[in-house]
């Protein structure tokens, strides 16, 4: 498992700033809500830093977010370690080319889009979002990724929900995760 050093103290202040929501969006669900993460400063800088940390001297050339909250944290750490960011955004918000990737969720099914062009192969690739529950979405953000000639190195998200298991998805693919919500 590649979880963050939890002795760090700066952890512990993110995962407290990070309010959970009951029954949101359905009965339930216990919602994990990082606006309030994102409403303190040095809150949100702890999170980018720990990211950025990690990534600085591992050579990614590409930082891909996942719509939408993976745009929050993607761009911050790609400007930190010298990496393009590009999104992989939700069906017909990209203009010109695109590839898509449609994958599978506990309630439906979905899709991701990349620009044509955005990545060249053989660039090393880390994939960001805020969460990983069942591992649906990140899996088909690398499938988007490899199927442009990138290499993912790791996918990295602030919040990871074990008990769902999407972690098992990832093919071996290494998670970094900072706080886990049971």
């Amino acid at each position: 498992m590649s979880t963050c050093n939890g002795d760090d103290p700066r952890i512990h202040d993110i995962k407290t700033k990070i309010r959970v929501v009951p029954d949101f969006p359905k009965p339930g669900i216990m919602f994990q809500d990082i606006t309030t993460l994102l409403l303190d400063p040095k809150a949100f800088k702890d999170t980018i830093d720990l990211f950025v940390e990690r990534y600085k001297s591992k050579n990614i050339s590409v930082v891909a977010g996942v719509e939408a909250r993976g745009f929050i944290f993607g761009p911050p750490i790609a400007l930190a370690i010298g990496a393009k960011f590009v999104p992989l955004r939700k069906p017909k918000k990209l203009p010109g080319k695109v590839i898509s990737e449609e994958y599978v969720l506990e309630y439906g099914r979905d899709c991701l889009e990349m620009h044509v062009g955005a990545v060249d192969p053989g660039e090393r690739a880390l994939v960001v979002d805020d969460l990983i529950a069942t591992g649906g979405t990140l899996c088909a953000a690398m499938n988007l990724l490899e199927r442009a000639g990138a290499e993912v190195v790791e996918c990295a998200c602030v919040i990871e929900l074990p008990d769902l298991k999407g972690r098992e998805r990832l093919k071996g693919k290494p998670l970094y995760i900072l706080v886990e919500a049971h």
